[in-house]
């Protein structure tokens, strides 16, 4: 140990050039070793040289040396040599060994042995290979214990990925690996490198007895139904649960250390997502000019990820933040470039308030399908913000319709949301009226539209198929529950939960941009779509699972030394303790087993537009008492909020 901490410590810190040298001189002392011993086994000669053999020990590093340096073997880096790196040291021996060979043979030197040649690149690559595996375990192993590796690690799965994994923790000073688990109850009981495989069932008693902090899954092929009951099993147990990414991420290269993530929101939603119809995806988006509102936003954003691989003739994304609609640009001519997908991707700044700009570009792009997920999402926002949600909301969704209509759109999917039922919100009662403007622009034929100041009007010819798909809450979003429980944890809490009764329906981002896609291909026009998303979930029990999979203990009454606590904060301004998908009763079913289609009463467009242009009027005036008013007369269940939220000074608004 003395030698170890006397030698490793100012061989690691020295510059790289230095420890080129270290190495070159040891290959040169290995490389004479070699040519003595190989004098000892051919001749059983222990003496100093005679004769012509110096020119023996002279000419095996003057070849052995430039060689090596060809094959770029002082370029690596001795802790991380793996099996590369040997093979490649094999191969500038046997370059060597040829030379060699050659050489004696050649110059027949006095005292020197022809089979000299073959006896000595062996022992040449024996001791280097030797010195390269011993220095590797050396230095790594005690880079890691001068470094105190921050986690002791199980690896579920002994599989390829878990072994490759296990191979990037032995260069890695993060983790002491302590043993594989598989579900293969014949590798039970065996070892890999020295490394324990166990079963299942003794998991528990390993995390005590060994102090285990970190479990990592590395089954990347595995079915979502075993995934999910793997996790319940570990659950209750005071470790971090983590990841390795899918299998389609695994195939560009080896495993990393940063290929460890947290679990992904499927897991944590614990059931399996809804599978998608690849008929109905491609129905209204294959060859076809494809426009998407709020593009840049959670939703907006995997709406175009899963169009550009339905193939369509030209995506354009409308958006009114420049960095999101830099972002979402950047990386969908990315996913063109890696699927080969010879399409145009159009980033357009705009505002779905400004009608105008619509009009301009829907006249140019004649877009055949909309997607409008531009929007005003947040309930604590909206609710400070009423007259904000009314424009870009009602208007922002009667604006991109009327355009879709005037440009000749065939279909329009509003993205809408379960807090458009019985709200108790300005964002919910705004997305309903949303919704209301659809079903009556769906069920007139043809509708004249006024300006706001009455000086003109408009008729148009409807022709394009309306729908609106409602979903629950979804996992990773901006703003959802997730990442604030993510960033929670890692700030060492509390988990802030607004009640304990609070109770929400969730879904995956790429489970409700699927929903959206094959709902609007079967929509015949008026359509409200929702989906059958199983039970509920408590956000108190979401916020438990997430410390419980990071390996925290919950701190309350019964564990008053716990690692994290929830904290009660009380419900925000507008927020229900339960969120619901049908007004009515007697839901339809449709093609897709996990879609349905709902019978939800309207206003007709003679009707409705007068009350447009009251709320618009209140809106303009920041009237918050009026708009309150109409949006209860008008949406079926609107319970204002009673509450008296921050109020922005009321300023004309121009159209």
């Amino acid at each position: 140990m003395f030698f170890t901490r006397v030698v490793a410590t100012p061989l690691l810190g020295l510059p790289r050039p230095a420890k080129r040298v270290v190495v070159i001189a040891l290959d040169l002392l290995l490389t004479l070793v070699s040519v003595w011993a190989a004098f000892y086994l051919r001749i059983d000669q222990t003496g100093l040289p005679h004769a012509q053999q110096p020119y023996v020990y002279l000419l095996a590093p003057l070849l052995a040396i430039p060689v090596f340096v060809r094959f770029g073997l002082y370029r690596a880096i001795f802790r991380y040599t793996g099996m590369a790196a040997l093979a490649t040291t094999a191969k500038a021996v046997a370059v060597y060994a040829l030379l060699f060979f050659v050489a004696l043979l050649y110059f027949k030197w006095d005292g020197v042995p022809r089979t000299l040649g073959l006896i000595q690149p062996l022992l040449l690559l024996l001791l280097v290979g030797i010195s390269r595996s011993m220095a590797r375990f050396w230095l790594a192993g005690w880079s890691s214990k001068a470094h105190h590796a921050a986690g002791r690690l199980l690896i579920y799965g002994a599989g390829e990925a878990g072994v490759e994994t296990a191979a990037a923790l032995a260069v890695s000073r993060q983790f002491v690996l302590l043993g594989f688990i598989d579900d293969d109850k014949s590798k039970a009981g065996r070892s890999i490198n020295d490394v324990d495989i166990m079963a299942p069932d003794e998991v528990a008693e390993a995390v005590e007895n060994m102090g285990v902090t970190d479990i990592l899954l590395a089954m990347p092929a595995l079915d979502r139904a075993r995934r999910n009951e793997i996790i319940a099993s570990l659950r209750e147990l005071p470790v971090h649960v983590r990841t390795l990414p899918g299998m389609v991420n695994l195939a560009s290269g080896r495993v990393t250390i940063q290929d460890f993530q947290e679990l992904d929101v499927e897991d944590l939603l614990g059931r399996p997502p809804v599978p998608p119809d690849s008929t109905l995806l491609a129905r209204n988006l294959a060859g076809k000019v494809v426009l998407v509102t709020g593009a840049g936003g959670s939703i907006g954003s995997e709406l175009c990820r899963q169009i550009l691989l339905e193939k369509p003739r030209q995506l354009v994304l409308v958006e009114l933040s420049e960095f999101a609609l830099y972002t979402i640009h950047h990386e969908l001519e990315g996913l063109c470039s890696e699927h080969n997908l010879p399409m145009e991707v159009i980033p357009l700044l705009g505002s779905v308030g400004n009608f105008g700009r619509l009009k301009e570009i829907f006249n140019l792009y004649r877009p055949a399908t909309v997607y409008h997920a531009a929007a005003y999402k947040h309930v604590p926002l909206v609710e400070s913000n009423p007259s904000e949600g009314v424009f870009n909301n009602v208007f922002g969704t009667l604006n991109t319709a009327r355009a879709a209509m005037e440009s000749g759109t065939s279909h329009f999917v509003l993205v809408s949301t379960d807090k458009a039922v019985r709200p108790t919100n300005v964002m919910g009662a705004t997305k309903r009226m949303a919704e209301l403007v659809l079903q009556a622009l769906a069920a007139s034929p043809s509708l004249r539209f006024v300006s706001p100041d009455g000086s003109y009007s408009a008729e148009v010819q409807n022709r394009t198929v309306f729908a609106m798909v409602r979903f629950g809450n979804v996992l990773g979003s901006s703003g959802s529950v997730v990442p604030l429980f993510r960033k929670q944890l890692r700030d060492g809490g509390p988990l802030t939960v607004t009640h304990p009764e609070v109770t929400r329906y969730f879904m995956t981002i790429p489970e409700a941009a699927q929903l959206v896609l094959q709902a609007g291909a079967m929509a015949h026009g008026g359509d409200v779509f929702v989906l059958d998303m199983g039970s509920p979930l408590k956000i108190v029990d979401l916020a438990r699972r997430m410390a419980q999979l990071s390996g925290l203990s919950l701190r309350d009454e019964n564990n008053p030394d716990g690692d994290i606590e929830i904290r009660i904060t009380g419900l925000r301004p507008g927020e229900k303790l339960y969120e619901e998908l049908l007004i009515g009763d007697n839901p339809e079913p449709t093609a897709h087993q996990r879609i349905m289609k709902a019978h939800e009463d309207f206003v007709a467009w003679p009707e409705l537009a007068p009350i447009l242009a009251e709320i618009r009027q209140a809106a303009t005036v920041n009237n918050e008492a009026v708009m309150k008013s109409i949006m209860k007369r008008l949406v079926h269940g609107y319970i204002p909020h009673t509450a008296c939220p921050a109020k922005i000074p009321a300023q004309a608004r121009a159209e």
